[in-house]
């Protein structure tokens, strides 16, 4: 399939998409603040800078995109049909990395919480935030939140 934009201005969408700092992230700082939590953010000597780090709590967040992510089953997971093998290495490695992140913050004693984007929307959010507070002040293993929006096959007309 032919991409609908020019190769420039695809190349400057992407450009804009940010690494940290996201809406997702921001929604679930600023709910766990909130809540009373003080937290340190991408703190570069922890290994994969986490989105949000507890320190004394030994407790790591990582805030995942679900379209970046891959974040099976879930609406926003979707694949460009525009050049599909760019795509599927492209996420393969996001995969193994945030595998490999995992394992080694495990290995050094750190508890890891991954938040999926999709938890953050309405109608999720209270809940989502729920169980990540109830993880950072009494989980002991990893943790990701459960809630997936399902895909979103074919509309039916009405």
């Amino acid at each position: 399939m032919v991409d609908v934009v020019s190769s420039e201005k695809r190349s400057q969408m992407m450009a804009g998409i940010r690494g940290k700092d996201t809406q997702p992230e921001l929604t679930l700082r600023r709910h766990l603040h909130r809540a009373g939590f003080r937290f340190r953010l991408h703190d570069k000597d922890v290994a994969g800078r986490p989105d949000i780090l507890f320190k004394p709590r030994r407790a790591a967040i990582f805030v995942h995109g679900c379209f970046w992510h891959r974040h099976e089953g879930c609406h926003w997971c979707t694949t460009p049909a525009s050049n599909p093998e760019f795509w599927a290495v492209k996420f393969a490695r996001n995969k193994a990395r945030d595998i490999d992140v995992r394992d080694t913050l495990n290995a050094s004693g750190w508890r890891v919480g991954v938040v999926w984007e999709c938890g953050l929307r309405m109608p999720s959010l209270a809940l989502t935030v729920e169980q990540v507070i109830a993880w950072i002040e009494v989980g002991t293993e990893n943790f990701e939140t459960a809630l997936v929006r399902p895909r979103i096959e074919a509309e039916s007309p009405q």
